[in-house]
């Protein structure tokens, strides 16, 4: 793989940083002028609801649950931008509008709101992405996220009723099946191409068996000691 695929661009840090920038100013106004954007979020079944598959990700409940989805988000995401920078935006977009329609489908009635379905949406192509390619540094990427983030699975089952572990399951499958589809686009391992070597060949019978040719040994002349 060529090493262009992993250069060092602006854009891998600021279109990350501008992304929380916008969640904590849209929290900010909530606070600031009173509003509340709960009712923009994903309310499954009805039709209404499906506007929350746009604006659900950059609503939440409160400055903790902004915090505890911010780090996560901004470490994938520069994750996402430096090694995969080719298809980032792709995953990133079609990715949350897909798992956003799938937690309005399976969910329960309610409003579904935070960012922490794309951030399942990303840890989940980022350490599957890595393991199918095989490539070796993106597979260790595949375990740091697992270090970082590997507890995270648990929420993807019904534990809490405020948690809507039905947005973390459709961000995890979603990543997956990304994973999957883009698997021949963006960074892949090198393929290694041994060069013909007829002479090396010579070594070699029909049967495959080591069989270097014999050397014809110099007659020894007079004075000539033999160890």
């Amino acid at each position: 793989m060529e090493d262009g695929n992993f250069k060092y661009k602006r854009s891998i840090v600021t279109i990350p940083i501008l992304v929380i920038f916008i969640l904590w100013v849209i929290y900010f106004i909530e606070i600031k002028f009173g509003y509340n954007f709960n009712k923009y979020g994903i309310y499954p079944k009805r039709i209404v609801g499906l506007r929350g598959i746009i604006f659900s990700p950059f609503i939440h409940g409160d400055a903790k649950h902004l915090f505890n989805n911010s780090v996560p988000l901004l470490v994938m995401l520069i994750s996402l931008f430096y090694f995969y920078r080719k298809i980032a935006l792709k995953v990133l977009l079609y990715g949350a509008f897909l798992s956003g329609l799938v937690t309005w489908v399976i969910a329960r009635p309610s409003y579904h709101i935070g960012a922490s379905g794309v951030v399942y949406l990303l840890v989940s192509f980022v350490f599957f992405s890595g393991i199918i390619r095989k490539y070796y540094r993106l597979v260790a990427l595949s375990f740091a996220v697992v270090f970082l983030y590997g507890s995270m699975i648990w929420y993807i089952f019904p534990t809490t009723d405020r948690i809507s572990w039905e947005g973390h399951l459709s961000g995890f499958l979603t990543g997956l099946l990304f994973a999957v589809i883009f698997r021949k686009m963006g960074p892949q391992p090198e393929s290694f191409q041994f060069s013909e070597n007829e002479e090396f060949d010579n070594y070699f019978d029909e049967d495959g068996n080591f069989n270097p040719p014999e050397e014809e040994s110099e007659p020894l002349g007079e004075g000539t000691d033999k160890f």
